[in-house]
């Protein structure tokens, strides 16, 4: 149920940047929409997943012992509104700066970013207590309508005559918000009370897991971010077409979900075991799994990804911008595996040492690698992957060495 969603999903994103182009009018148009579109991913998922996955984690156990989870998700509320209320003020703080460098004055586009924000919260709350309690095809719903109401947004924009950016930025930041609805309706989001939940049955290892979603979330996004700030006024279209790219690169990257969402509490059950041959195996397994997964979507992008792109989008990218852009994508697979395996045998602060290693590469790379603006974002992602997966596999192998 979870792939399915994933899949559907991750149809409908591509799907809606197509149909967002040829409803605004052009690359140029929809440029601020994408800008929009990677900046709300790089800050929403980093900062609510770490609760989504706490509150997923304590809900399984409750249920298992046949404790009533409501209290948990009262916890995890509490929490989701202070880190709402605390990153939007330091985007307010900080709006005139973000407005004008990544918005080029748009203060619609900010407005909609704050609100895409504040509207994550809900739906990872919601993402949470359906894995939680098992109700995958809730979950599965959520992830995957996302995308199909985006475009219905955008299709009923265009019906009506509407071609200001405005009013397509705010159906991106609210479509979300039907789904959670639409299973709250019908129960889905119901929990049992239980005995009152203390605040370290949700904040184990928070704050390492936050440190770490935040930047392997910022890292995914980096690229299109990176162009859009780089990029001069009058290249709206291409840091359109170069999303596009980071888009189909990141296939891969859309089914490797399904993997995550079932990896970590594999890992753990064999780590809390001790069965740490078959860790290991499991492990080398998946590596060679994902890299051969990699390899083929590396080749595949020098060779047909310029074709694809101007099928899919009309637009127009070299075989080598699409290559590292899918090598990239294809080592950071690899080292989001690594991590959650250095997760599961409970080294959280490897991990967060990991993300922000990757950060600091990308920016040193994208920095000092060159002049031109794509090949120094695309040496900034292959870098910033690369030294997140080193790190990650010398604290696997540490990690091991030191438990079994």
């Amino acid at each position: 149920m979870v792939a399915l969603g994933l899949i559907v999903g991750g149809i409908a994103t591509y799907a809606f940047f197509r149909v967002g182009t040829l409803t605004l009018g052009g690359d140029e148009e929809f440029a601020p929409i994408a800008a929009l579109w990677f900046a709300m991913f790089a800050l929403a998922p980093g900062f609510f997943l770490p609760l989504e996955q706490e509150l997923s984690r304590a809900l399984a156990h409750r249920t298992a012992v046949g404790e009533g989870g409501r209290p948990v998700v009262a916890r995890v509320l509490v929490l989701m509104s202070i880190i709402v209320a605390v990153v939007v003020a330091v985007m307010l703080v900080t709006s005139p700066l973000v407005t004008d460098a990544y918005f080029d004055g748009q203060w619609v586009m900010f407005a909609a970013l704050v609100a895409a924000f504040a509207v994550y919260a809900p739906v990872f709350l919601a993402r949470g207590i359906c894995s939680g309690t098992g109700r995958f095809g809730s979950f599965a719903f959520v992830v995957g309508s996302e995308g199909l109401l985006r475009i219905a947004g955008c299709l009923i924009l265009g019906w009506i005559g509407i071609t200001a950016v405005g009013p397509f930025a705010f159906v991106v930041a609210l479509s979300p918000l039907v789904a959670v609805a639409a299973i709250g309706v019908r129960g889905s989001l119901a929990t049992e009370d239980g005995p009152p939940a203390a605040w370290r049955e949700v904040t184990q290892n928070f704050g390492w897991l936050l440190i770490g979603t935040v930047c392997a979330a910022a890292l995914i996004n980096a690229g299109p971010v990176a162009a859009n700030l780089l990029a001069d006024a009058d290249e709206a279209a291409l840091v359109s077409r170069f999303g596009y790219g980071v888009l189909l690169a990141r296939v891969p990257l859309f089914m490797f979900q399904a993997i995550q969402a079932t990896l970590l509490p594999r890992l753990a059950r064999l780590a809390a075991r001790r069965e740490f041959d078959e860790f290991r195996s499991g492990f080398r397994l998946l590596a060679i799994v994902v890299g051969a997964i990699g390899a083929i979507g590396t080749v595949g992008a020098f060779w047909v990804g310029p074709w694809v792109l101007d099928l899919v989008y009309e637009a127009e990218l070299s075989g080598r911008t699409l290559a590292m852009l899918a090598l990239s994508s294809a080592i950071y697979m690899l080292a989001l595996a690594t991590s959650q395996a250095v997760i599961a045998l409970e080294a959280h602060a490897q991990v967060a040492i990991g993300w922000v290693l990757g950060v600091v590469a990308f920016v040193i790379g994208t920095w000092v690698s060159s002049d031109e603006i794509f090949r120094r974002i695309e040496i900034g992602l292959v870098a910033s992957s690369a030294v997140s997966l080193a790190w990650f596999l010398g604290a696997l192998r540490h990690r091991l060495h030191a438990v079994s």
